[in-house]
This record gives C-alpha cells, structure tokens and sequence, in this order.
C-alpha cells in the first residue's frame, strides 16, 4: 500500500480537503451576502425602487445559473484545482470592482461578471470532493462542507453590517476582497493531490478510457439528474428569498436598525450551517438509499413554519420562527444536492453537478424579482407566502422520487462511460 493510501493518509486528505474548500465556500458566501446586507443605502444612494434593487441581486444570479453548465464542463476537463483557484481570484477583483460603480448599469454588468467568475467554483469543488473522498465519507463530507454555505451566509451580516456603517458599503467591498485573494493563494498552495480511484470509486464505477468524455447531452438525459435539478430549484427559492429579502423587510417593516438586522438576519444561517451537518450525518448513517424519508418531513415542516412567521407581530418571533423553519429545511440538503454526489462516478461529477446547480441557481434569479414584485404589489406577506410553495413543490418532488431513480442513474452513466471506450 502506497504512503498516501495508508488509512491515516486519505483522513488527512478528506480533513484537509474540507477545510479548504469550506473555507472558501464561506468567503464566497460572504461576498454574496455583501450585497443583500448594503442593498437599502445602495437603493438610496442611486434612488432604486425594491423590483430594480432585486434586479441587481438578479444579475449575479442570472449570470451565475448560465455558468453552471460551462463550469461543470470545465471541472471534468481542466481539473479541479485550477478552475478552483482561477475562479477565487476572478471573483475577488469583480468584487473590488464593485466598490467603484458609479451608477446601475455599471453595477449591474459587475454583478454579471463577479457571477460568472463563482459560476465555475460549485462544480469544481463538488469534483475536488469527489476525488479527495471515500465513498462512505462522501455525505457526511458533503454536509461540511455546504454547512459552510449557510456559515458564510451568518456570518455575512454581522461582518458585513458594522463594516457598512463604519466604512460605507464602497470600502466594504474592497476589504472582503483582499480576503478572498489571500484565501486563493492559500487554496492552490495546500490543496492536496486526488486519492487513488479505487479509493473513491471502490469498483462501483469503471474506469473510463483514456481520453474518454462522457458528452454533456448523455448526463442532461439522466433522470435522476433533471429531477434533482428541479427540486434543487425548488428548495433554493427558500435559501435565497432568505438571504435577499429578510434585513430589507426587517428594516422597512419592522423599524430595525441596518446592523440589528443584519444580526436578526444571520442567527439562522448559522443555526442552519449546524442542521446541514447532521441532515449529511443521517444521510450517511440512516437514509442514504431512502432520502425522501428525511427530505419530506423536513421540508413539510419549514413550509408550515412560514406561516405563522409571517404573522408574527414582534421581530424576536419572526428570527425564531425563521429560524427554526431553515434548521428543518436545512436538514434536507444533502438529500437534494448529494444524490448525484453519490451516485455519479467522478468522472461527471462535475458535469452532473453543473446541471444540478443549473436548476438550483434559477432560483437566486426569480426569487430576488418575484419576491420584490410581490412585495411592491401586494406586501412582504405575499413574498414570504411565495416562498412556502416553492418549499413545498420541493417536498412533492421529493415525495415521487424512488430508489430506483437512484438505481437507473447510475446504469445510465455507466452506459454512456461504456460508450466512449
């Protein structure tokens, strides 16, 4: 046995893996966040009203949903590390570049750009996992490091709040930068090298040929894929209507200060970052062929959790109820997102991912414009009101999803591996 498939070795490799990536991961929420937390003083800065402040969130969010297919192309043929690295640093100078839009249309052209640069780190870390990982490790490693998505989406507010009124928003921009410069620097120097296939693959999947593509058009004709793909989109609705509308509604509605809110705003990412490990640890340990006995209840009761959230009177209400509704939420993301992980030979597992993330990005575009469109037109009720259907249509799909599903996208992708030998 080689010294870097010794037992402590490939430990050291998945730790040191998913620290790195989720480090990353919290940087890069931390960015997207950014914007959510400055959009009130941006909005009175250039005179903006809620539907064109959610138009600029929109604009990273449509850029970003295009990339995702190209980046999880790229994943599979450049490699993970270098499209790691390249997009880290891209969006850091887009971000910096933020700080100096004069006006709406520059601003919304960066946002388009800082999005396309994230749109090719998902698939690329999801590849990096999967050839750093064991199989048995894969979900439990997976709920890690997405926890850190809702880490970073916390800790955004209360990082980002004080920084904007002490700074202004411009400053913030170019501090958050310099950090994820540093972070990028640090990634490609300790990022470790994969682990062996038989490590990772353990004789599930077979080798493809050398040279040998899976064609893009064989994964988007995986059932199993598409159907994640949607219900991803479903569930993400919740996560960004979240992240995007909770201060503005907390400060418009509710007479918070912008820091109060930011810090009202955070306490349930973070909560959630903590739900997203133990919804990876069931998975792994109790419903890893069965994940609809976890997804459904969970995502069930979030969407009922909404509405007494809307009718809360008291802000301290509305941060518990919100709270507790993306704890249950949030316990259903490997259920969602890791299907494909665990299922896909490395191989495509950028690809796949890239479709995945492609449906699950759709709703960071619609849930900025039809939560301000509805919350201009009717109210934040009807907003937040929008965002419990989404949840449970999440949950329906769910509901219909079998194990065979499982079964048929794995023979699907052995069969189109096969066919490029």
């Amino acid at each position: 046995m080689s010294s870097h498939s010794t037992p402590a070795a490939v430990r050291q490799t998945e730790r040191t893996t998913i620290a790195l990536l989720s480090g990353v991961y919290i940087i890069d929420f931390i960015d997207r966040v950014m914007i959510a937390v400055a959009l009130p003083l941006i909005g009175a800065e250039f005179g903006l009203p809620r539907t064109t402040q959610g138009l600029i969130v929109s604009a990273f969010a449509i850029a970003y949903t295009i990339g995702q297919l190209p980046g999880g192309l790229l994943a599979d043929r450049v490699g993970a590390r270098p499209l790691l690295v390249i997009s880290l640093i891209a969006w850091s100078v887009f971000t910096a570049a933020t700080g100096f839009a004069p006006g709406l249309l520059i601003l919304l052209l960066l946002r388009m750009l800082f999005g396309i640069a994230q749109a090719l780190f998902p698939a690329a870390s999801f590849k990096a996992l999967a050839e750093r990982t064991t199989r048995e490790a894969r979900s439990r490693s997976a709920g890690l490091i997405l926890s850190s998505n809702y880490l970073g989406a916390g800790l955004g507010p209360l990082i980002v709040a004080p920084l904007v009124v002490a700074a202004g928003w411009r400053h913030t921009f170019w501090i958050i930068a310099a950090g994820g410069l540093i972070i990028g620097v640090v990634l490609w120097r300790l990022l470790p090298p994969p682990l062996s296939r038989d490590l990772t693959e353990q004789g599930d999947h077979p080798a493809p040929a050398v040279g040998g593509r899976v064609p893009m058009s064989r994964v988007l004709r995986n059932g199993l894929v598409v159907r994640c793909a949607v219900m991803f989109g479903c569930f993400n609705m919740l996560v960004y209507g979240m992240i995007t509308w909770v201060p503005s509604y907390l400060v418009v509605a509710k007479g918070m200060s912008l820091v109060k809110a930011g810090v009202s705003a955070a306490v349930p990412q973070l909560i959630s970052a903590i739900a997203v490990v133990i919804g990876g640890w069931l998975m792994s340990r109790r419903f890893d062929q069965r994940p609809r006995v976890l997804v459904v209840p969970a995502l069930v009761i979030a969407a009922a959790l909404l509405v007494p959230m809307l009718l809360a009177t008291s802000t301290t209400m509305f941060t518990v109820l919100q709270t507790l509704a993306m704890f249950s939420s949030a316990l259903a993301t490997i259920g969602i997102i890791g299907l494909p992980l665990r299922v896909l030979p490395r191989d495509v597992v950028g690809s796949g991912f890239g479709v995945v993330n492609t449906g699950g990005q759709l709703a960071g575009v619609l849930a900025p414009l039809v939560m301000g469109w509805l919350a201009d037109q009717f109210g934040f009720a009807a907003a937040f009101g929008f965002l419990a259907a989404t949840t449970l249509a999440a949950a329906l799909i769910s509901l219909t999803t079998r194990p065979r599903n499982a079964e048929q996208g794995v023979s699907a992708t052995t069969t189109a591996m096969e066919g490029v030998r």
